[in-house]
Formats: structure tokens, sequence, C-alpha cells
């Protein structure tokens, strides 16, 4: 069952939402344009914030499904499945295993593991992006600071369970790497602010 319910966290994070809509709307390939990424942030370079809400949404909600139905089936591996969701919109085997950044399914992972967590990274995410109106900026701030929201979790609920503290910084490490151009950019002062 374990092997089960990880294999399908990872076809559910695989599911291009950003792709099919756009195509599905007829705003043709977002592959090709903007940063080349399949998310919610290149998708709004279209144009269209729409079919951009509805991938943002959509690429959430498949994080959060994987992790509860590990939970109803397999709860020892909600951990896994929703990092095998995350990993499977990073590099969906449909697309070559070139896929998202993982930050949106990241997140719908959160909310699923506790909702508490998902919230407050939610929220750095928009105070982040009001403050500096750079997505990829954003997203580093909020899940960089997730281990700390689980630490403070850890005490407030008086919990000796590190499982959510240890997760938040593997996530952390892993929107780390996905962000590498990012950070490349942010440190030349060339990256592009939202919507544009």
């Amino acid at each position: 069952m374990e092997a089960f319910v990880i294999a399908l966290g990872y076809i559910l994070g695989s599911i291009p939402f950003g792709l099919l809509f756009s195509k599905m709307a007829g705003l043709g390939d977002v592959r090709k344009i903007g940063s080349g990424n399949i998310g919610a942030t290149n998708v709004l370079r279209t144009g269209n914030k729409k079919i951009a809400a509805l991938t943002l949404l959509c690429d959430l909600l498949k994080g959060t499904f994987a992790v509860l139905i590990a939970l109803h089936l397999s709860p020892s591996s909600a951990f896994f499945a929703g990092f095998a969701a995350i990993i499977g919109h990073i590099f969906p085997v449909w697309l070559k295993f070139k896929g998202g950044k993982g930050v949106a399914t990241a997140l719908g992972v959160f909310f699923a593991l506790n909702w508490i967590l998902g919230l407050a990274t939610c929220l750095i995410w928009l105070i982040a992006a009001k403050l500096f109106r750079i997505s990829s900026l954003s997203a580093l701030i909020a899940f960089m600071l997730s281990p700390l929201v689980a630490y403070g979790l850890l005490h407030l609920q008086h919990s000796t369970d590190k499982s959510l503290f240890l997760f938040c910084n593997v996530i952390c490490l892993t929107i780390l790497t996905t962000h590498y151009s990012n950070i490349s950019r942010l440190l030349k002062g060339n990256e592009s602010a939202i919507g544009k």
C-alpha cells in the first residue's frame, strides 16, 4: 500500500495543468513563452489571469489530494506521498521530466499535512509578493521560513515529533534547488516582476 500511495502521489503531481489549461484556452504551448515553465507564474505571462489562477489552484490541490489519499490509505506514507507529488510536478514523466518548480504543489502538501503551516507559508508568500513584486523571491522567502513555522508549531503543540520540521527542511532545499536560475537572476538584479 505504501508503494501505491507514493506512486499515486507522483502521478497526481505530474499532471501538467498549466500546459493543459493553456492549450485548452487556445493560448498555445506555455513552455514556449517566458521561462518555459508549466507553473502558474509562467501561465500568467500569457495574459490570461483566469487560466493562471486555475493552474495555481489545481497545482496546489494535486499536492493536497496526494497527502489526503495517503492519510486515508497509509498514514505513515503521507510525507513520502507529498514529496512524490512535488517531484512529479518538477519531473513529470509525460513531459520528458521537464516540469515546474514545485511551489504551488508543495504549498498544497503543506495545507494537507498541517493547515496552519500551509496558511502561514501562503501568507508569507503573499506579503513578500506585495513587498517585492517578484514571484520567485516570494517563494524562496516563504519556503525558507517554513521550517521556522514548523518548529514554532512543534513547541506550541508541545510535541516531540519533528517529522514536519524535518520535512519542511527537505522541501526548502528542494525549492532552493529548483530556483537556482532565479537566484542567479535575483543576484544580478534582472529577475522578472510578477505579471511581466
